[in-house]
């Protein structure tokens, strides 16, 4: 699943998955927002699973 970043005029991170809806994590580094965004995103599908 494709994860997009971006970083914020504050300086924080921000990753979101464009195919989940809501889906989106913050972090101070690059790294930490996408692992962050990553963990959320196994989790929705997981939630999802029957």
């Amino acid at each position: 699943m494709r994860i997009e970043v971006e970083r914020e005029e504050g300086g924080r991170w921000i990753a979101e998955a464009p195919a989940l809806p809501g889906v989106m994590a913050y972090g101070d580094t690059e790294a930490e927002a996408v692992a962050r965004a990553e963990a959320l995103v196994l989790r929705v599908l997981a939630d999802r699973s029957p």
